[in-house]
């Protein structure tokens, strides 16, 4: 068993990673019905907390069904990261996290984000602002370094973990990677094999595959993964992981049935989140990701992206689900 604070985890648990415009209660709803340990929100600005911007507001909404679920925010800024952690407090996650790795342009030229991987100090100095001002677990994701000739990812593992963090996530790129070429597990590795590290490390970047997960974890060492792009328009890869895990074989790929019946609970969780009208248009951008690889969907696609209300939409989910049975049926 993993513990975090009082947070306990299954022995390897799998952690749904913090996605812009992806990682809402609805995504995350459905993550947590197909196998996800741990939830993490969008990442919010702490200076959009306290000017209590709309939209950074919002995305501290969770839900009890979706328990445990860390909060995450970003900042270069220690007052204002101490200040916006107070506030996350008072809606009650279970664990509050830090982002220090995100690599784009629009946060990193805010001194946040990756930035922070330029200076540890500052690191340091930010991160004990916010284990001072809550109560709840702080834990950190972060990147290797800011680029390949500044990886100082076990010094920023050692000194985060000795003023108090409760866990870290490592994406195995740095900053100047973006999310190009090859993670490298090997630094994860290491800082997991430090004798001085005791707190959970979880590993990030390129688990696209059961056998991956498998691979890695075996491999490298880690106290769980955390999976990003690979759940996507797929969160039966959560199951899909750990049915490998337990047997060695592979789980059927889910059936067009049970696309259209989590796409019709992931739309009607986010209409129940955001309203009719805006549940709907932000269902729109997930489609495309649910559907994709199956032959034929263009007509349905459109619809889907098209149709301004709920009982229209599910007229369509329902006359696509009649289709796929009568489909399977002249199969067998």
């Amino acid at each position: 068993m993993i513990k975090i604070g009082n947070i306990s985890l299954p022995s390897f648990p799998l952690l749904l990673a913090p996605m812009e415009d992806v990682s809402d209660p609805p995504f995350r709803a459905v993550c947590k019905k197909n196998g996800a340990d741990l939830m993490f929100t969008e990442f919010i600005s702490s200076e959009g907390l306290i000017r209590d911007a709309i939209k950074s507001r919002q995305k501290l909404d969770i839900f009890e069904e979706e328990r445990p679920v860390g909060i995450q925010i970003f900042g270069g800024d220690e007052e204002a990261l101490a200040l916006s952690a107070r506030i996350v407090e008072t809606v009650q996650p279970d664990l509050l996290d830090i982002n220090f790795g995100c690599p784009v342009k629009k946060v990193v030229c805010k001194g946040a984000g990756a930035a922070v991987l330029k200076d540890v100090d500052l690191m340091v100095r930010l991160t004990k602002a916010v284990i001072a001002s809550t109560h709840l677990p702080v834990t950190v994701k972060t990147r290797l370094g800011w680029d390949h000739s500044s990886i100082n990812i076990l010094e920023v593992a050692e000194r985060l973990q000795d003023i108090g963090i409760q866990a870290l996530s490592i994406h195995g790129r740095t900053r100047s990677q973006l999310y190009k070429g090859e993670a490298d597990w090997t630094w994860i590795a290491k800082v997991r094999e430090n004798p001085r590290i005791h707190i959970p490390i979880f590993g990030n970047g390129d688990i696209d595959s059961p056998e991956k997960a498998l691979e890695y974890k075996n491999r490298y060492g880690v106290d769980g993964i955390m999976i990003g792009r690979a759940a996507i328009g797929n969160p039966w890869f959560f199951r899909e992981v750990k049915h490998f895990f337990a047997t060695g074989e592979k789980l059927s790929p889910p059936t067009m049935e049970e696309k259209l019946t989590v796409i019709r609970q992931h739309l009607r969780a986010s209409i129940a989140w955001k309203g009719e009208k805006l549940g709907i248009f932000e269902m729109r951008r997930h489609y495309a990701n649910y559907l994709k690889g199956i032959p034929h969907i263009k007509s349905l696609r459109t619809q889907l992206v098209t149709l301004g209300t709920l009982s229209e939409i599910e007229a369509v989910l329902d006359e696509a689900a009649k289709t796929a049975t009568h489909e399977y049926s002249t199969l067998v």
